[in-house]
């Protein structure tokens, strides 16, 4: 179950028991909760910052613009869209084992075009390399999608190529929950 939470307070039971109190403006059928909770489980629950996702508008248009920069610089708009996910996506930097360096790779990568990973340098750390492994756009938020496209407008601007006018793009933006 997910729902989206308003407030947070927190409460103490009669026998000393700390309770947090989440309120919610969605329907929540609790029955099954309750159902687990009954049969001697407990139930698991994370708690995070809630971020509106990006629209598969968003993403459409992501693929239509890099489909035009390829065009331009004849080149494939895979290698556009990894190349734009280098230059401004979100990544991780770690450290690998030497001999797991290969693995990591062939794992990260199976997530999608985006996921992919280059070996840096040796490690401080002895029989490691540092590894930077860059996310996909599929696991982006407004404003980290915000910023891919913002970079890829830039570029069709520098080749020439159309693009949404500066209004209609503030508009877009808007909708995905961008600033």
């Amino acid at each position: 179950m997910k729902a989206r939470i308003s407030n947070v307070r927190l409460q103490y039971t009669e026998n000393r028991e700390c309770e947090i109190v989440l309120s919610t403006k969605e329907n929540i059928c609790i029955n099954d909760l309750k159902e687990i909770v009954a049969k001697g489980k407990e139930l698991s629950c994370e708690i995070k910052q809630f971020r509106v996702k990006r629209s598969l508008d968003s993403n459409a248009y992501c693929w239509i613009l890099c489909q035009k920069i390829a065009e331009v610089i004849h080149s494939t708009k895979e290698l556009v869209y990894k190349k734009v996910i280098k230059d401004v996506g979100q990544f991780e930097l770690m450290p690998i084992k030497n001999e797991a360096v290969e693995r990591w790779q062939k794992v990260w990568e199976s997530k999608g075009m985006g996921w992919f990973s280059e070996v840096l340098e040796d490690s401080k750390l002895e029989g490691y390399k540092k590894i930077v492994s860059y996310y996909g756009s599929s696991c982006y938020d407004v404003r980290e999608m915000c910023v891919l496209i913002n970079e890829i407008v830039a570029q069709c601007k520098e080749l020439g190529i159309e693009t949404m006018s500066p209004r209609e793009l503030e508009q877009l933006n808007i909708k995905w929950g961008g600033k």
